[in-house]
């Protein structure tokens, strides 16, 4: 398994993208730590150069994983399940432009919260049939790129919609595209699942990308969870994908990303 950390191309409210701030510095110092990838959180790619950053991650020697999408929710309120169909295309939109970078940087993309939540105005079986509606049309642009989408469960104080990975792997097979997979959260997932190892049996090779924070949402080390026995259990459901880092910036961004590639590479074993 390889391992990489969340980096967001413009200033944002979600606290846990790690890095934020002046690019080229921060892969200098993701790669110079030893990370391979850097998974980044775009919230428009019209906002980005994606030729420049196509260039300045090879600079480094760096892998671009996934790209993460939710910041078309926290920043601009776009989902898949709002009541307002043109918010619901507007998102199907511009998750689905998210596809010409991520073919070019092999990277999958990531579905968290601009897949929007349950809301009282509208019954759960409308939202769920938005839900899935999206994912289908949005997975069938992705798949003539090589390009596939990983439905990420999120805990139920960011979104009352697909929390647990039992959840997703439901929505995952009523979708029923191929190029549609798993990204489990072993911060999100200890909330919400029963048990973190009987989560990822169930998952198997659905697995497309995963998610690391610590029981707190610091970087692994910083709280309870086991990573030795979670990562071992990937490689028992034959997981060989990116371990990605997506915690707290504390207690600053730097000493996170330090901290949590020491961490996992014991855990890892080497």
């Amino acid at each position: 398994m390889k391992l990489a950390v969340v980096l967001s191309t413009h200033p944002a409210q979600f606290q846990a993208a790690t890095f934020k701030g002046d690019l080229d510095e921060n892969l200098a110092y993701i790669a110079g730590l030893g990370y391979d990838g850097v998974e980044f959180a775009i919230r428009d790619p019209k906002l980005v150069d994606e030729g420049a950053l196509a260039a300045a991650v090879e600079r480094h020697g760096l892998d671009v994983p996934a790209i993460g999408t939710g910041q078309a929710w926290g920043e601009e309120r776009l989902s898949f399940t709002d009541a307002d169909p043109a918010v619901r295309a507007a998102a199907r939109d511009r998750l689905e432009s998210h596809i010409p970078f991520a073919a070019r940087m092999g990277a999958v993309i990531i579905v968290g919260l601009i897949r929007g939540l349950f809301r009282q105005e509208v019954p759960p079986e409308q939202t769920m049939d938005w839900l899935i509606d999206g994912l289908r049309q949005c997975a069938r642009a992705a798949a003539p790129h090589g390009v596939r989408l990983a439905l990420e469960p999120l805990n139920r104080y960011e979104t009352s919609l697909i929390n647990s990975v039992g959840e997703a792997l439901d929505a995952i097979e009523r979708v029923g595209e191929e190029n549609l997979g798993l990204l489990p959260d072993t911060f999100h997932m200890n909330i919400e699942d029963r048990s973190i190892e009987e989560s990822l049996r169930q998952a198997g090779d659905r697995v497309i990308h995963f998610h690391v924070a610590d029981s707190n949402r610091w970087h692994p080390g910083g709280g309870h969870l086991d990573f030795a026995a979670i990562l071992d259990l990937l490689r028992g459901i034959g997981y060989a994908g990116y371990v990605s880092g997506e915690f707290l910036p504390l207690p600053d961004a730097r000493t996170a990303a330090a901290e949590a590639i020491d961490h996992l590479r014991a855990a890892l074993g080497g």
